[in-house]
């Protein structure tokens, strides 16, 4: 059995949102959140007051609490957070969506009623890539509970969404004749609060430099140094080496509707990792 935390970035005012999932196996969960802990309590030393979360936007510009840890610090814990992710080998699933083309998209009726909210859109595509990677697995072993976190505004509408997908959706991971919609899902999904959910804190970690890097690529906004781009690039190595792939996430070739229609709006920086 699998846990897929999930937490998204920029859905505020930011030309590009993302979701993240970090999918991990059950029985290898308990070291990678003590793990996390004590990453945890290492910045609370630094910072000299009790970190219970790690707010990344705050963390990367040096504000609030972690105004007492120099830039250059920073960059070295964040690149042993992602040498970390590497070496746990969990795997990393994304979405993305560039906002003003979803909203182009969804006017046009190109995008299904289902999803229309920017957020439901990036987790239905979270979703419907996990299922497409999990399928493969024999027995159970793919089986996946996801974690999200709290979206009360979403929850309801969501949970609905998974429960009963839409006809089209199946065409997104090649649904068997016989094979029940999502059937590596299980469950509805659960919703939690990132400070007691650790996990869903690396998710948010993770998403916050996907769409800072989709972001100085795309030109949407300046980088805040000179190196910024260079060093960010570097960091998205360490996603796409632990990636689901690009083929459950973002095809190249062999695209049919349903897949198209996440495609079409992605971030086209995201969508050539």
């Amino acid at each position: 059995m699998k846990l897929c935390y999930c937490d998204e970035s920029g859905t505020g005012n930011e030309p590009i949102a993302v979701m993240v999932g970090v999918l991990v196996d059950a029985h290898r969960m308990h070291i990678t959140k003590q793990e996390w802990c004590a990453l945890l309590d290492y910045l609370s030393e630094l910072a000299g007051v009790e970190i219970k979360e790690l707010h990344t936007r705050n963390f990367y510009s040096g504000n609030g609490v972690f105004r007492n840890i120099e830039g250059p610090q920073r960059a070295r814990i964040t690149s042993a957070v992602f040498d970390w992710l590497c070496e746990r080998k969990h795997h990393v699933v994304y979405a993305s969506v560039c906002k003003k083309e979803y909203e182009a998209q969804y006017k046009l009726q190109r995008i299904s009623d289902e999803l229309n909210t920017v957020w439901r859109f990036l987790g239905f595509h979270l979703v419907l890539a996990v299922q497409k990677h999990c399928q493969r697995e024999k027995g159970n072993k793919g089986h996946t509970l996801f974690i999200f976190d709290n979206e009360q505004r979403e929850q309801m509408r969501f949970t609905d969404v998974l429960m009963r997908p839409p006809s089209w959706s199946g065409e997104y991971y090649s649904q068997g004749k016989k094979q029940e919609p999502l059937d590596q899902v299980i469950d509805v999904p659960y919703f939690g609060d990132s400070q007691d959910v650790s996990l869903i804190q690396l998710a948010d970690f993770i998403a916050f430099f996907l769409r800072r890097y989709a972001e100085i690529k795309e030109g949407l906004v300046p980088a805040k140094y000179a190196e910024e781009e260079t060093r960010i690039g570097g960091w998205m190595a360490s996603i796409v080496s632990r990636s689901i792939g690009a083929s459950c996430m973002y095809p190249k070739i062999n695209r049919n509707k349903a897949t198209d229609m996440f495609f079409s709006v992605a971030s086209e920086s995201i969508r050539v990792l």
